[in-house]
């Protein structure tokens, strides 16, 4: 059944829009991800993001970008940190009224599968997988990437054992004796756990080389952002001023990180060591929300549809809006 869907206007006008709207939001409340270390958690952790709001913040953690968007369907979640591309994708090509406001982070060394360390399979022989168990979080970023993986050394997902998982769950089951599981698929500290016990197929650069960029996006609900622009705003100059902070010196600020992400240092320092979070200015540029991040978005929903996972939208580009950002990087 081919979905359709009514956009509605993105270009916001900031200046013409009064506090008011702003104000009636009684709490802001943010959905990320445990074992997610990122800049903005050292805000959260000393209430950064209350003070410049001048409202509560509530933080809330998902296991995937897909239930990001059920509580963002359901008025649960006002805006979504770093959710993947692939279930953002998927929400709206279901009817979902979302919009990327920004990139959270580039990431291409902390998303992966790994293969069962005794089963002795990597890119030499792949089909060796054949007919095998593979925990995959469906509808994620990892399941696309997956996807690609499968494809670029010749094995259909029909192949497969697949079944949903978790990342947290399949790292878990993974790591037990006797697991059926030949190969899982994740992310973060999830993903530094599964490595301890198998080996990838492909290091980040060569699967960036087959899928593309690797990066997760802030999405928010397009009628939160109508209604409180000036909140969003100062949402992402704050987390923009956190990035900076941590590119000019990190070592203040670590602590923070880790606790919010809920990992020892060790951890979040493997796992953020591999992360790059771009600037306001260079998201706004060509190489980012300027034109690839639509182009992406565009590319990676005809892939879903080819293989069957979504319909996809005839237009992406109404699907960035930049006009938040904008107003963040005058802030």
């Amino acid at each position: 059944m081919k979905i359709t869907k009514t956009l509605t206007a993105m270009a916001v006008a900031l200046a013409a829009t009064t506090g008011s709207a702003a104000m009636a939001l009684d709490e802001l409340v943010v959905a990320y991800f445990l074992e997610w270390p990122t800049p903005n958690q050292f805000a959260q952790a000393n209430n950064l993001y209350s003070e410049e709001l001048g409202i509560p913040v509530k933080w809330v953690s998902f296991d995937a970008g897909t239930a990001m968007s059920a509580a963002m369907a359901s008025g649960d979640v006002h805006i979504s940190f770093s959710q993947g591309v692939t279930p953002f994708l998927v929400a709206t090509a279901a009817g979902q009224d979302l919009q990327v406001v920004d990139v959270a982070v580039s990431y291409s060394d902390n998303d992966n599968c790994v293969v069962r360390s005794e089963l002795e399979i990597d890119a030499s022989n792949v089909a060796e997988l054949k007919g095998k168990k593979v925990a995959v979080p469906l509808g994620t970023a990892a399941h696309s990437g997956f996807l690609a993986q499968m494809k670029h050394f010749g094995i259909s997902e029909a192949d497969l054992n697949v079944v949903d998982m978790s990342p947290s769950d399949s790292a878990a089951a993974f790591s037990q004796p006797g697991t059926d599981l030949a190969m899982v698929c994740g992310w973060g500290g999830s993903l530094r756990t599964m490595k301890e016990h198998g080996n990838v197929l492909m290091s980040g650069a060569e699967k960036e080389a087959v899928v593309g960029k690797v990066f997760d996006v802030t999405s928010i609900p397009t009628g939160f952002g109508e209604e409180n622009p000036e909140i969003l705003a100062k949402f992402l100059a704050l987390t923009g001023k956190m990035n900076a902070m941590y590119a000019a010196d990190r070592a203040p600020m670590m602590a923070d990180i880790s606790s919010k992400a809920g990992m020892d240092m060790d951890a979040t320092t493997a796992v953020i060591d591999v992360f790059a979070f771009p600037t306001i200015s260079e998201q706004l540029s060509e190489a980012w929300m300027g034109g690839f991040v639509a182009q992406y978005l565009t590319e990676s929903a005809k892939t879903l549809e080819s293989d069957g996972k979504i319909t996809a939208l005839d237009d992406y580009s109404a699907l960035v809006n930049t006009s938040y950002l904008e107003a963040a990087s005058k802030m």
